[in-house]
This record gives structure tokens, sequence and C-alpha cells, in this order.
């Protein structure tokens, strides 16, 4: 296929900026050019689009609040008029929005050259930058079976392809479930998104020091947590004598996730793939203040094929944890059976068939295997 350019326009948080980076690397590995769209905020992440042509849009945001209306308008407009001056000189293919407000002026200017467009949803609950364009886009491209706030009329366009995943996760799949015995080490992740969250550096010291005796010497644990806990939850662990590893960043997640026998973490997007994919089992606690709550949305699927257990905040208690943990800890059997079924609905070419999808946007696109319920022709089946 001979090259074509491509525009990403993505919101600056890494949710939105990890799916775009993973397609912009696969667009630029078949020969295509890419150029990107976002903030301040997704221009700062370290690691990502490198060498890629970056523009920094106005993204003015339409609250709730008829004061920001007037120049949350004028951004979007501004937004939209240095779009269009890029698409003059860049030509571009498609432009394919990631959510977050820098992709909706990208996605209406393209709209008005007559671009073709697609977006990418990474969660179960369509976001609202989604929504605004779901009718004027030519496809929309999700990562779970079930989409809430998801027009029925608009299932003919839309394409299960899953959140793409680094390589290294992926891999994780072509390797046994860590063997866990009934007296050997039983080694425990836990993270908390990009940042970290206070709520379980709260709840799991204490739950886990609720466990037996004989199991609790056998927990190893690895904890990711934001900067201003992680002194107090490193002097609590050790007076409890648990051993465990800290950081307010894990760099190695991928050889983490590795040799995990359990994972306790928030719900996002791109957690939970990467627990399909690697085929990890966990105890989920979503993030009660998530955008139209889509992570409890995120975690119905690995939950329902019975990867998972999720706990809402407000009833994560060190006491509900142990309990948790206790039934999973000694029942080796159980938590290897659970693991696999988180696998069996990874899907890891994830970042294969949303290029796949991109790179035929002009043209006539047959009939893919039935997803989503059954209630669409054109989407595509989970990865192997």
């Amino acid at each position: 296929m001979s090259e074509r350019h491509f525009v990403l326009a993505a919101g600056g948080t890494g949710g939105h900026m990890m799916p775009a980076h993973a397609l912009a690397e696969e667009l630029t590995r078949r020969g295509h050019r890419v150029a990107l769209i976002t903030d301040e905020r997704g221009a700062r992440i370290p690691g990502l689009f490198d060498g890629v042509q970056t523009h920094i849009l106005p993204a003015g945001r339409i609250t709730k609040n008829p004061m920001t209306w007037l120049a949350g308008a004028k951004a979007i407009m501004a937004g939209r008029t240095m779009a269009l001056r890029l698409f003059e000189t860049f030509q571009p293919a498609a432009v394919i929005g990631f959510g977050g407000y820098p992709a909706f002026p990208a996605l209406l200017a393209a709209r008005s050259a007559g671009i073709r467009t697609a977006v990418h949803e990474q969660n179960a609950v369509l976001g609202r930058v989604n929504r605004l364009v779901a009718s004027r886009v030519d496809a929309i491209a999700v990562s779970f079976p079930q989409i809430e706030r998801l027009a029925e009329k608009h299932l003919g366009k839309t394409w299960l392809v899953g959140n793409p995943v680094r390589a290294e996760v992926c891999a994780l799949r072509e390797q046994p479930f860590p063997a866990l015995s009934e007296e050997g080490v039983f080694r425990v992740l836990v993270v908390g998104g990009s940042q970290g969250a206070t709520v379980l550096s709260d709840v799991v010291p204490d739950g886990l020091a609720m466990l037996p005796v004989a199991l609790r010497r056998r927990l190893q644990v690895t904890q990711q947590c934001r900067a201003e806990d992680i002194d107090r939850v490193r002097a609590h662990y050790a007076n409890l004598g648990i051993a465990a590893d800290l950081a307010t960043y894990l760099n190695d997640l991928p050889d983490r996730l590795a040799w995990a026998h359990l994972v306790i973490a928030r719900a996002g997007a791109s957690t939970l793939a990467e627990l399909t994919c690697a085929g990890r089992p966990a105890i989920l606690v979503p993030l009660p203040s998530a955008t139209d709550d889509h992570q409890t949305a995120n975690a119905r699927e690995i939950v329902t094929a019975g990867g998972a257990r999720s706990i809402t905040q407000s009833k994560f208690t060190a006491k509900e944890l142990a309990k948790q943990m206790q039934k999973l800890g000694l029942d080796p059997e159980g938590l290897t059976n659970a693991a696999g079924r988180a696998r069996s609905i990874g899907r890891p070419n994830a970042t294969r068939d949303l290029a796949d999808m991109v790179e035929n946007l002009d043209r006539p696109v047959a009939p893919q295997a039935v997803g989503l319920a059954a209630q669409s022709p054109r989407l595509a089946g989970a990865g192997a």
C-alpha cells in the first residue's frame, strides 16, 4: 500500500495518548506518515510520539456553566481553523480522534474539509467528545463488546478492535501463568493508574495484615503509590512484617505483571486491556468519580468472564479485601483458572485491527465477524 498521511488527535492523558501512540507506530511501520494534534499535557508525556510532527491546538470546553460557553466556543473555532491550515499542507487521508477535548476541533475541521474520520473509544462508556462527533464520523472503534451511550443507529459503523497494549505485555500471553503452590511465594501487584490511588495505600496494607499468619508470610507485594503516600505506606508494611517493594512509577510494569499471581487495581481501560492480554486475575476497585462511572462499566466484561472480582470503593475495606484475598490465596487452582478466564477475553491484535480499519476508511469494506451482541455486521471479533 502506498504512503498516506494520517492525523491523530488525542487529549493529553495517558488513557487517550497511549492507544494513539500505538496506532502511530503501527501506521509508521506500514510506511505511512503521521502527525499528532494534542494539548500541552499530551506533548509533555515522555517517550510518546518521538520524531512525530506534533501540533498543540486550543481546546475549549463546553461545560454546564453557561459562563464558559462563549470562551469555549471561541477556543474550539480557533482550534478548528488551525487544524484546517495543517490539513492544507499535510493532506491527511483520515483524521482519527481518541477522545479528549483537543480531538474535537480537529474532527470538526476534517468533517468540513471532506476528510475521512474515525474515533477510538477506550472505555465501556462512549466519552463526551466521541458522543458529540459520533453522528459525523465514518467509523467508531471500541474496546469492549458492550458500550454504553452508543446510539443504536451508529452500530453499523462500529468496530470492536480492543485497546492497544504494548508488545511486552502482549508477549506475556505466550508464557504460562506463574506456578503457585500452597506453600510458595504469593506475589501481589498493586497499581492505581498513572498516578497511583490513595485508597489502595490506605486499605491494602491493613487488609493484608488481617490474613492468616501462614498466608501473610508468603506475600511479596509490589505497590505503586502516590509520592505523598509512599513513605507512610513503606513504614506501615515494615511494621507489619510484609515484604513490599514500593515505587511512585513502575517503569518495568510488564516484568512485574509477568510474575504477579494477583493484581489489585483501578479499572481504567489500559489496565483492563493489559490484564486480559497478559491473563492475570484481579481485584478491581473502580474509581467512583470517573466520568459517567465508566470504570465500573469497564470492569463488567472481565468480572462476567470470571477473571476478576470488583469491589465498589465504598465497600473496599480491609476486612472485605482480606476475605477476598484469603479465598484466592488458598486456592491456587482457582487463581490459575481465573487467569485463563481473563486471558480468554484479551484482544492482543487491537493495534493491528485498528490500523486495518484506519487504512480502509476510504475503501468499501466487506462485513466482518459479528460482535457487540450480534448487533452490527461490521464489527471485528476479539483477537486470539
